[in-house]
């Protein structure tokens, strides 16, 4: 049975790329809500799908390693979905390209040796977590504009923005209303055992590839994900694929990576199930726009508790218009990175990640004690300095009336003066 790869046990199954962890955290990237399709399969070792192939991903301080499994098999995609997500998708036996077209042989431990240097898969790791930005020097530009930022950065290093495939994260994002990670990603995860690909399976688990527009457009998909739990999410998968396929085309959402952050927003709105929020995500995670900064309760609550934000003071819902000024908000305040700097204050905001927060609040209280001690200091350097002058005053006033009684009451001329008039 084929194993989920471990850095200690083969490093020869693994690849390396140059990447400190202050440019990239695996645990924070892949676990904070951009994606859905990663699991940390091992202690600080991440497998998902990505690109039509089934990764795992480690990292030492300075490396990134990666290791790619060969694509099994393809039993097609399934139209009708069963109401079973653990049943098999039936289909064609038809075999999928692989990476390589190097046979590979496991190893004695059961984990796939590397095909020959394949240069494309190096290429799509540094794509999808958009390497080719220094996250260190963001992380100093907004930190000189922003003293909260800054706090929380010296725990939350190594927040990167994904960039994902757009027909997944359009409709990973849809599943994703009124929904939290954890059940959002059980609901890809069936979405893409029932209506994708198989790409292979690993320690008994099957990885599926993602499914495509013409899988999602099916009509007896929304049946089918009803009876999977995706409630009214269902219709809106299926009239969304729906609606691209008959008025545009399979192609339509790449064409908004070289359009306007406004005009790529607006055309996404049009979808169904598509609102402000989930918009903004698809633009800032799969469609280039960096400033989007996606607006929900959670980042709602971070504008007004750690920024004094009022926009939407005394409401109970968000709406357009707050979502906008929260927005404008963080745009004004980063820059044109704006949606970066924010999925690194949404991820430090994380039930998930509270030890981690719990360590910025210990620093907090830190520099605020270290602050106290300076001006506590700085007065009593004042006050030293103003007894001294006190001092110097006294001994002034001391001495000048110790001189006053030493001089002589009258002086010789007029006590001459004084005798004379007496005789």
């Amino acid at each position: 049975m084929l194993q989920h790869a471990l850095l200690s046990v083969s490093s020869k199954a693994w690849r390396e790329l140059s990447c400190p962890r202050s440019e990239l955290r695996l645990d924070l990237t892949l676990g904070c809500g951009q994606t859905f399709r990663w699991r940390e399969t091992g202690d600080g070792h991440w497998t998902g799908v990505m690109g039509g192939r089934v990764w795992t991903l480690t990292q030492t301080d300075d490396t990134l390693w990666y290791h790619v499994y060969e694509n099994q098999d393809n039993h097609g995609i399934r139209r009708v979905c069963e109401n079973d997500p653990g049943t098999e998708p039936a289909g064609s036996d038809k075999k999928l390209k692989c990476v390589s077209e190097v046979k590979q042989e496991p190893d004695e431990k059961g984990i796939e040796m590397p095909s020959v240097q394949d240069s494309t898969e190096e290429e799509l790791l540094r794509d999808y977590f958009q390497l080719n930005f220094q996250l260190e020097n963001l992380y100093k530009d907004w930190g000189r504009h922003d003293d909260h930022f800054r706090q929380i950065a010296r725990i939350f290093t190594g927040v990167r923005m994904l960039r994902q495939e757009p027909v997944e994260c359009l409709f990973s994002f849809i599943c994703s209303s009124n929904n939290h990670i954890s059940r959002i990603q059980g609901m890809v995860e069936r979405l893409c055992h029932s209506l994708g690909p198989r790409i292979a399976t690993i320690q008994g688990t099957h990885y599926h590839d993602f499914p495509t527009l013409q899988a999602l457009a099916d009509s007896g998909v929304e049946a089918c994900l009803r009876n999977l739990g995706f409630g009214y999410r269902a219709r809106f998968l299926q009239q969304s694929a729906q609606l691209i396929l008959d008025a545009h085309s399979p192609d339509w959402l790449l064409q908004f990576r070289r359009a306007s952050y406004e005009e790529a927003r607006e055309a996404l709105r049009t979808l169904p199930g598509v609102g402000l929020k989930v918009a903004d995500c698809v633009c800032l995670m799969s469609l280039d726009k960096l400033g989007a900064v996606p607006v929900d309760t959670h980042v709602w609550q971070i504008a007004k508790r750690d920024y004094g934000c009022s926009s939407g003071n005394g409401q109970k819902t968000l709406t357009d218009k707050v979502h906008r000024e929260i927005g404008d908000f963080f745009r004004q305040l980063w820059g044109p990175y704006a949606g970066w700097a924010h999925s690194v204050l949404f991820c430090a905001d994380l039930k998930k990640f509270q030890k981690l927060k719990e360590q910025v609040d210990v620093q907090k209280k830190k520099i605020k004690s270290e602050e106290g001690d300076q001006v506590v200091k700085k007065g009593g350097t004042e006050k030293k300095k103003v007894r001294q002058l006190e001092d110097n005053i006294t001994k002034k006033t001391i001495t000048a009336k110790k001189v006053k009684l030493e001089k002589p009451p009258h002086s010789r001329k007029r006590r001459v003066k004084e005798e004379e008039q007496r005789e």
